[in-house]
């Protein structure tokens, strides 16, 4: 090749690189991909100043990341995966930890974005859809820590957008990068099932039924499924552990919930500005003329519904990632609507209260004021702390007080630790009630000289005494009665407390605990507690 061919061949694929540059910034895709650039901005912001601290969930996610498997208690493995290469790739700083989700949230409004354009709408469409999305207080909060669920919703999205490519475009690739999807979604979070049935349903009871008549629909969902079986090999060779958590969540922590809650709180944690944008969205993806293409997309959202709404106990935020295609709807209705003259004022107007009203809402989901400051706001906004748990809450939400005290109750354990004689430190187990308490000993532990916990809650029983025998234990939390009647002595060596965490995770004794009456062995398999 001559230079002058070389330098052909250079400008070429410079132009194509400008090119698609410019279809980028310009095209379809330009006003989803602002709103992806500023919702990831607004989360780096928020992750550099650190919020109000690491979340109980993040410790433990971080834990089970330095125990690879193919499952775990409470949740398929993928996440915890994508965890521990985030780690090793960029460290374990807070932003580090939280820069996934981060970037997940930028791809869901992008795909929420790209899904108006699939339905017909335009730049404004689009404006309006992707506005909606981000001035959502639980599309604000679920991208704020670190955990499967921001990367469901963004699996969600991926998913219903293909789907809504293959109603208009269908080929077998689109059946089985939708097959692809589906398994990946459910080895990170099983909904992606509702989501799966959804689907399923929608092409039984729509034009597309048709589609059965052709081997992709099946090789799709063999594909998912085949994607899936490690975590159901998992399941069967540890007791079905993930429907043992599942059903003693439903019936015991989730137990206050019922159909009316996970209803009526779809308008608070979706802004009750948005109410009438998003229901008119699904109307429209029922009715519409020009997206009766589409109409399987409503399916889907109204089949995840009615099966959340039937189990009785659902939290409201399950139904969450069901609603990209109804903001995208919502957007091409609204580019419908108000499209010239005074139309045009009052769209603007509409968009603007749904805007003013997330930013208003935002400190409820996103940790951007001082703790003293938002409990001032949330005070004189009358929105009392919440929680699904049927937890006691004193001045926070469940969701801001399990971002406090954690770092305090591994230096008051060490305290009480680094007090023992070399020869009891040996010996010493440290054991928490729960997952959270247990992760907090293994991920800041190490800096204060403490060995790896253990712990009866979730994997923590799966991953047993770590060789202790019971000799001498210190235990975080719980009641005085319940060590005596188990141990031969035991003593309170001291107290954690931390302000603004949960009330049960306030004021902990710590016993030191000597001469476990039956062996560790033997006492483990009632300790198991998965919930």
């Amino acid at each position: 090749m001559t230079s002058g061919d070389a330098g052909s061949v250079d400008h070429t694929l410079d132009e194509t690189r400008r090119g698609v540059l410019r279809r980028l910034l310009t095209g379809t895709s330009a006003v989803p991909l602002y709103f992806a650039i500023g919702r990831v901005l607004l989360q780096f912001a928020v992750n550099l100043g650190g919020g109000y601290g690491i979340f109980r969930d993040e410790l433990y996610y971080i834990a089970c990341a330095e125990h690879p498997a193919a499952g775990y208690v409470d949740h398929p493995p993928l996440s915890i995966l994508m965890l521990a290469v985030s780690r090793l790739l960029t460290g374990d700083s807070l932003f580090a930890l939280r820069l996934l989700p981060a970037l997940a949230s930028g791809g869901t409004v992008f795909l929420t974005g790209l899904i108006a354009s699939q339905l017909g709408g335009g730049r404004r469409a689009q404006v309006f859809a992707c506005a909606a999305w981000c001035a959502s207080p639980i599309n604000l909060g679920m991208f704020t820590i670190y955990s499967m669920n921001a990367f469901d919703h963004l699996v969600w999205a991926i998913a219903i957008y293909q789907y809504a490519r293959l109603l208009k475009d269908p080929s077998p690739r689109r059946w089985l990068f939708l097959g692809v999807i589906l398994g990946v979604g459910m080895m990170n979070k099983i909904s992606v099932l509702w989501l799966a049935a959804g689907i399923a349903v929608a092409v039984v009871l729509s034009k597309e039924r048709g589609a059965l008549r052709t081997p992709w629909p099946y090789a799709a969902a063999g594909v998912a499924f085949v994607l899936f079986i490690p975590f159901v090999l998992w399941n069967l060779t540890h007791d079905l552990a993930h429907l043992e958590f599942i059903r003693n969540a439903t019936a015991l922590k989730y137990s206050g919930l019922t159909p009316w809650t996970f209803a009526s709180g779809q308008v608070l944690i979706q802004n009750p500005v948005n109410f009438p944008f998003w229901l008119s969205g699904l109307v429209f993806l029922f009715f519409g003329r020009s997206v009766r293409t589409y109409l399987p997309l409503a399916v889907i959202v109204a089949f995840a519904f009615a099966i959340l709404l039937v189990n009785g106990q659902s939290k409201s935020e399950y139904l969450a990632p069901a609603f990209p295609p109804l903001y995208a709807a919502g957007g091409v209705l609204a580019g419908k609507l108000f499209t010239a003259g005074w139309r045009v004022a009052l769209g603007r107007t509409y968009l603007a209260a749904v805007v003013l009203a997330g930013v208003v809402l935002a400190p409820f989901a996103l940790p951007v004021l001082p703790v003293e400051s938002y409990i001032a706001y949330a005070g004189v906004a009358g929105i009392a702390p919440s929680t699904a748990e049927r937890q006691r809450l004193e001045s926070l939400p469940q969701f801001y007080a399990d971002m406090f005290g954690w770092e305090k109750k591994a230096l008051d354990v060490a305290q009480v630790y680094n007090a023992l004689s070399e020869s009891d430190k040996r010996k010493c187990a440290i054991y928490g009630d729960n997952y959270g308490r247990s992760a907090a000993i293994d991920v800041f532990g190490p800096r204060y000289g403490l060995p790896k916990a253990i712990g009866s809650h979730n994997n923590y029983w799966l991953w047993g005494p770590r060789g202790f025998t019971g000799e001498l234990v210190i235990i975080l939390g719980g009641a005085l009665a319940d060590k005596q009647q188990i141990f031969d002595s035991v003593t309170i060596a001291g107290v954690s407390a931390a302000p603004y965490c949960m009330p049960y995770e306030n004021n902990l004794s710590i016993y030191v605990c000597r001469n476990l009456k039956v062996s560790l062995a033997e006492l483990w398999p009632r300790v198991k507690h998965y919930e």
